[in-house]
């Protein structure tokens, strides 16, 4: 097997906060965030998938610069493949979730909310008669709030009455959400995908700038469909062909009751490593460059490449 990166335990690099697939630490004026090959469901880890954490660090180390002449980001340098050290910002409690198609499952999603008969979603007013994966006339700009409980879906007004955001800082927020949305999109496109939906996190610098954080256009943060396969099967009624990383779930669900048990079974070799195959994947087709695994062992040289880091 493949080595993974579980966790990182470092003493030199300040304050450790856990998060689901990343370990952060805090310094004065910068994170230091470290993507490891954790895989979570369920509200838990259930799997370490090789290669995960060091895809999706790329990938969003990709749309980081492809995107900076539309908003400036939060990147200060890539020392090593699992690692992005970035500027400490104050984070506004927006989720800025952006829809370009009409789809989803859950209760937030814009398929779930029209088929019980919402049409108004803000920037824009939909027909009755539509189909579930059909293309929005537009991007939709539909955020949820950025809570530790739960993201709630609510209005922009209400976002602004509750205090979460000034009326100012939500309009540069949903323009700059619409941009990047279009910008993802066109590149999308030009390496046979769709992106469907995505969600991103920002924050403000010290002079109250808008700062693009965390991660963008990944397939953990985004919804990606194969380009060349979406009209046909749509036109026959068929779901588009996805990303897909519900069958080690649904193997986890089949085999346990992942919430409730106290130690989950081992996943099977074969499904991680297919889980594995599939995100190098996706880095290779969205950003079109070969994927070269970093070198291993993985502690020893993300502690080399964070040397200068140290506080």
């Amino acid at each position: 097997m493949t080595e993974v990166l579980k966790e990182t335990n470092f003493t030199t690099l300040g304050e450790k906060k856990r998060g689901k697939v990343r370990d952060i630490y805090i310094q004065p004026e910068r994170l230091i965030l470290i993507t490891t090959d954790r895989h979570s469901s369920f509200d838990r880890i259930i799997a370490h998938i090789p290669h995960k954490g060091q895809v999706l660090n790329q990938i969003s180390a990709f749309w980081f610069e492809q995107t900076k002449d539309i908003v400036p980001n939060h990147v200060l340098a890539i020392p090593d493949p699992n690692v992005t050290v970035g500027k400490k910002c104050t984070m506004v409690p927006v989720e800025a979730v952006v829809r370009g198609y009409l789809t989803g499952v859950t209760d937030t999603a814009i398929w779930t909310r029209y088929e019980k008969g919402k049409r108004d979603f803000g920037n824009v007013v939909l027909p009755d008669g539509m189909k579930k994966n059909q293309k929005l006339p537009h991007p939709v700009f539909d955020p949820t709030t950025k809570e530790d409980a739960h993201d709630r879906a609510i209005s922009l007004k209400e976002m602004i009455s509750e205090g979460l955001v000034t009326a100012e800082l939500l309009e540069q927020i949903e323009k700059t959400a619409l941009a990047l949305f279009t910008r993802g999109q066109e590149i999308a496109k030009a390496h046979g995908l769709i992106l469907v939906d995505t969600k991103y996190e920002f924050g403000t610098d010290e002079n109250g700038r808008l700062i693009l954080i965390d991660e963008i256009h990944t397939p953990d943060s985004s919804r990606f469909w194969q380009a060349d396969s979406y009209e046909e099967r749509v036109s026959k009624g068929e779901e588009p062909q996805y990303f897909d990383k519900e069958f080690l779930r649904l193997w986890f669900r089949d085999n346990c009751d992942p919430y409730k048990d106290a130690t989950l079974p081992e996943a099977p070799e074969e499904l991680v490593e297919e889980l594995s195959r599939r995100y190098i994947q996706m880095y290779e087709q969205i950003t079109g460059k070969k994927f070269l695994p970093g070198e291993t062992p993985v502690l020893p040289r993300i502690e080399k490449n964070l040397k200068e880091y140290a506080i």
